[in-house]
């Protein structure tokens, strides 16, 4: 699963990266780096609509449409792209409301005897990448509407399996504008899930990290900082 992530990179960088063409003002206003994203707050995410890239936030745990409670999203942080067709609360959305959820690192724990050592995945180029997701709007009993959205994971690549046997679904950028696409004319949900699931794993860097991310209140750069006592991964 993916739990965790980090989203750190400039703005500006960001809405260059990922062709963003809008945005609402107060997502720039209120940007700040962050290094210890958790299920249920606030998180950036690309979506196409008109033909247009448009950069919204969403509430990280998706509540389908039809949910009576919105802490139904509280489990539903994460859609194995495998099962995504068979799933009440993903299928819906993964035809029709994909979108590219922002990030530049993720932490996934390993087990040793007792202990859970936290581990920070990242790019060798440390550059921004899109963790392929999907999203619904929800309405409350008092009408209020929320937004949210869940991260696509697939099996872990073969150097990740020793740390986790899961992934999130990280978009080569070619890839980007199908996963977005909101038309069906190239591909049915079932070529595209099957596409998706058979994707290749871009290369990635680790290195233990600080149990100080295993807290969601500890939110600084020394999240991300490698382990004094511990050595890279590879």
């Amino acid at each position: 699963m993916c739990g965790r992530f980090t989203l750190y990179t400039e703005f500006l960088k960001l809405i260059d990266r990922f062709e963003v063409e809008f945005f609402p003002g107060e997502i720039s206003q209120n940007y700040a780096p962050r290094y210890n994203i958790a299920p249920t707050q606030r998180i950036l995410a690309v979506t196409e609509e008109g033909g247009k890239r448009i950069l919204r936030t969403f509430r990280w745990g998706l509540i389908p449409f039809w949910a009576k409670e919105a802490s139904m999203g509280n489990s539903l942080i994460n859609a194995r792209i495998e099962s995504v067709l068979s799933k009440n609360s993903f299928k819906q959305s993964f035809v029709n409301r994909r979108c590219l959820i922002l990030a530049d690192g993720f932490y996934e724990w390993k087990r040793e005897g007792r202990r859970k050592i936290p581990y920070y995945f990242f790019l060798p180029s440390r550059e921004p990448f899109a963790m392929a997701g999907i999203w619904d709007r929800w309405q409350s009993p008092s009408g209020e509407e929320v937004f949210s959205c869940t991260i696509i994971t697939k099996e872990a690549a073969e150097e990740i399996r020793p740390i986790h046997d899961r992934m999130p679904l990280i978009l080569p950028k070619g890839d980007e504008e199908t996963w977005l696409d909101p038309t069906p004319h190239a591909l049915t949900p079932s070529q595209l899930q099957e596409r998706f699931a058979s994707l290749k794993t871009l290369p990635l860097q680790a290195h233990p990290v600080s149990t100080l991310v295993n807290s969601p209140q500890n939110e600084s750069p020394q999240c991300i900082i490698p382990a004094d006592s511990q050595g890279s991964l590879f």
